[in-house]
């Protein structure tokens, strides 16, 4: 068992959880352009997850990451 006394708000602000969506699209059109042989789409796509993670830093430095002063932590 662990002791974790507290939480450290891994993927709970909205820069992560956009940085995610981005991501995962990217990766779902990468696999369905992959499989239908488009390749220079495949490459796109790999720039859009690596737009993904930029547009999550970002919005993390602008104040919306766990320790921004733009987010708000919600109550569980």
């Amino acid at each position: 068992m662990s002791n974790n006394i507290g939480d450290p708000g891994h993927g709970h602000s909205p820069a992560a959880w956009t940085a995610v969506v981005i991501m995962l699209v990217a990766v779902g059109l990468g696999t369905l352009f992959f499989w239908l042989d488009l390749p220079v789409l495949v490459w796109a796509s790999a720039g859009l997850l690596v737009v993904g993670l930029i547009v999550g830093w970002a919005m993390a430095k602008a104040g919306y990451g766990v320790n921004g002063s733009k987010y708000v932590a919600k109550e569980h």
